[in-house]
Order: structure tokens, then sequence, then C-alpha cells
């Protein structure tokens, strides 16, 4: 059961496939990812983004073979009030346009334990490329239980890490509003059927 999790914490981001790696493809409907930051000392406020598009490759044998890589929408960006994602989108901070994309590529991993690993990856953002740890953790690994997915191997995956948006040219109003961002991730991902 030890190498089961190991193996399966690696896939989620080690270096280049292999032609023997799997190939397993995020569902969006059950993939998110949670910002927060601190605002002026007085609350905590949290966004997340969506619609997301990516793959995971899985080399069971090899896990140093495996990999991840991952991409999102800027403009998916929710928190709750259109004129504070209005301003995220605005020039102060994004700039965004419509195909804008924040995207995560691995390139190598540290097994910490039987179903952890530190995850090391280079994350695009606001036209910025800087190398980031995900401290990621393997929920569990197997059978999808029911609908159309009944039976297809998935992967579900956790991980967290600390982003300073003053890295990627987002730092507008920082100290006063919270540099340091928290990033929660949750996946899922299936195996995809043209393996």
């Amino acid at each position: 059961m030890k190498h089961l999790f190991l193996a399966a914490a690696i896939a989620a981001g080690a270096t280049a496939a292999a032609a023997d790696a799997v190939k397993y493809e995020l569902d969006p409907s059950h993939t998110q990812v949670v910002f927060s930051y601190n605002h002026l000392g007085f609350s905590t406020t949290t966004g997340m983004f969506s619609g997301f598009g990516g793959e995971i490759m899985f080399d069971e044998e090899n896990p140093a073979n495996s990999s991840v890589s991952v991409s999102m929408p800027v403009m998916s960006m929710f928190t709750g009030w259109e004129a504070r994602e209005a301003h995220f989108m605005s020039g102060d901070f994004f700039g965004a346009e419509e195909g804008d994309m924040v995207s995560f590529t691995s390139t190598g991993i540290e097994v910490t334990g039987d179903n952890t690993a530190l995850i090391t990856g280079d994350l695009t953002m606001n036209d910025v490329t800087k190398s980031v740890v995900l401290e990621t953790t393997l929920n569990q690994r197997g059978a999808y239980p029911f609908g159309p997915k009944q039976g297809v191997d998935t992967l579900g995956l956790n991980a967290t890490t600390t982003l300073m948006r003053s890295d990627f040219g987002l730092g507008a109003f920082a100290p006063a509003v919270g540099d340091e961002v928290q990033v929660t991730i949750s996946l899922e991902a299936w195996q995809a059927t043209d393996n």
C-alpha cells in the first residue's frame, strides 16, 4: 500500500513523461484553486479560479517519469463581488484580456511520506514565471464509484502553497493589502480514454 501511495503522489508532479506513462485528465467540475489574503488587517478576502484544463502523466513503474501540466483562464476568477473582480482584471493588477491564462508545469518532486510530496514547478501568471513548491497530499486513488465514469481509475489530490503577489507584478496596494497569498488546490483526474 505504501508503494501505491508514493507512486500516485509522484504522479502529480515530477519531470518529463515517458512513453509508458498513463494520461489522466483533470475533472474541471471537481478541480478548484482557492486563494486568500489579508485585507488591511481587518479581514481575510477569498476567491477562486475555475475552468481548468490539463493532464497528469503517471508512470507507475518509474514515477520519476511522471508529470503534470495545468492551466486556467485568468478571467474565470470569482470573489463574490463583481466590482472586485473587475478591479483585479484592470491595469492595477492583471490587465486581463480574453484568453489570458495561469499555468503550472511540474519540474520535480520530493516524496515526504506515504501519501505526501513536495511538487516543484513553474507557475506562469501575468506574463511572469516563477518556481513554486506545492505541499501535496494524495487523498485517494481508485475506481470512480458511479455515473458515466464508474470504474475509471481516478486520482484525488490536495495541495497548498504561499505566493507573494508582487513576485508576479500584482503587488498593487501592498503591504496595506497583504502581499502574501495563501493558495489551496483540490483536484480530481480521471484516466483518459485515449491511453
